[in-house]
């Protein structure tokens, strides 16, 4: 079956640490990232989406409650915290277990076990992804084939999709939001507010964490990082 993929979320080191060597030593269960910064967190779980995010509530900058209340759908959350007294606040947000510092291996292990019975219930086959999209451009729709959009760039309530050997790109009023949900997860990447990106069309990444695609050269800003380069890390080939 298809692991877990979860995060960590703690501002306490060590909490981070506890909670990865129960990761590690758990079948089926595989950790993407963890951070003891909430804002650069928030920013990669919305790019990466994992099944599962172990996310503590008593944080600075952004507090795990208000974290909880911008994941994506498909992120469910396993509070970590020392107060029992957020246990009742947990339900707001369908958390899918609460855990209480110091957390043991077992209870670790029973809200992992929630997680396998939410995730890896048999599904019914899925039809076919589309290989187009239509686009509106002023009064008609044009039928554009997914593989051909090299990147996209957004302006304001505009945004204009960049083709393959074409100079001229297509612009419609969107934004980029609706872009980011109508382009295939697996195949294209957020990389900066106003880019989304073909990642099998990279033609670099330079030390200074530019991508070059197209006739474009993208500065990859921190909120947008951590998430980029565990995206490389997944694609990456080096010397061991």
């Amino acid at each position: 079956m298809k692991p877990i993929t979860c995060m960590i979320v703690d501002d306490e080191p060590l909490a981070v640490r506890l909670l990865e060597s129960y990761v590690e030593k758990t079948p089926d269960l595989k950790l993407m990232a963890s951070f003891t910064d909430s804002i650069t967190a928030i920013n990669a779980v919305k790019m990466q989406k994992p099944d599962l995010l172990f996310l503590d509530i008593q944080m600075p900058n952004i507090d795990g409650m208000e974290l909880a209340h911008s994941l994506p759908e498909e992120t469910r959350v396993v509070f970590t915290t020392a107060f029992k007294e957020y246990a009742f606040e947990s339900y707001e947000v369908n958390a899918l277990d609460f855990l209480l510092k110091p957390i043991r291996y077992n209870k670790f292990l029973s809200a992992v076990e929630k997680a396998r019975k939410l995730y890896q219930q048999p599904s019914a086959p899925q039809s076919q992804q589309p290989n187009t999209v239509f686009i509106r451009i002023e009064s008609e729709w044009r039928n554009v084939p997914i593989d051909q959009i090299t990147y996209v760039n957004g302006m304001k309530d505009y945004v204009m999709f960049y083709l393959d050997n074409d100079p001229k790109p297509l612009i419609t009023h969107l934004t980029m939001k609706a872009v980011e949900d109508m382009l295939p997860k697996d195949r294209f990447l957020r990389i900066h507010r106003s880019y989304i990106i073909a990642v099998d069309k990279i033609q670099k990444v330079d030390r200074n964490d530019c991508v070059y695609i197209g006739k474009e050269i993208i500065h990859i800003p921190d909120g947008y990082l951590s998430a980029f380069r565990q995206f490389l890390e997944t694609r990456a080939i080096e010397k061991r």
